[in-house]
């Protein structure tokens, strides 16, 4: 199985639209490089995200 994907093939994985995941990329500061992004590191940062999240507020 492929772990680097496009925006495209990561979106319909993660259930996100693919703009959300090329701004959560550049917001999380995950790379992307020649059009494929790292799918673990990628839900990894997400997922860390979400569980800070509600630690602030």
């Amino acid at each position: 199985m492929a772990n680097h994907l496009t925006p495209t093939e990561l979106a319909r994985e993660a259930g996100l639209d693919r703009r959300d995941v090329i701004s959560k990329c550049m917001e999380l500061g995950v790379p992307i490089f020649q059009g494929r992004i790292d799918k673990t590191l990628f839900l990894t940062s997400l997922n860390a995200e979400q569980r800070a999240e509600p630690a602030r507020l």
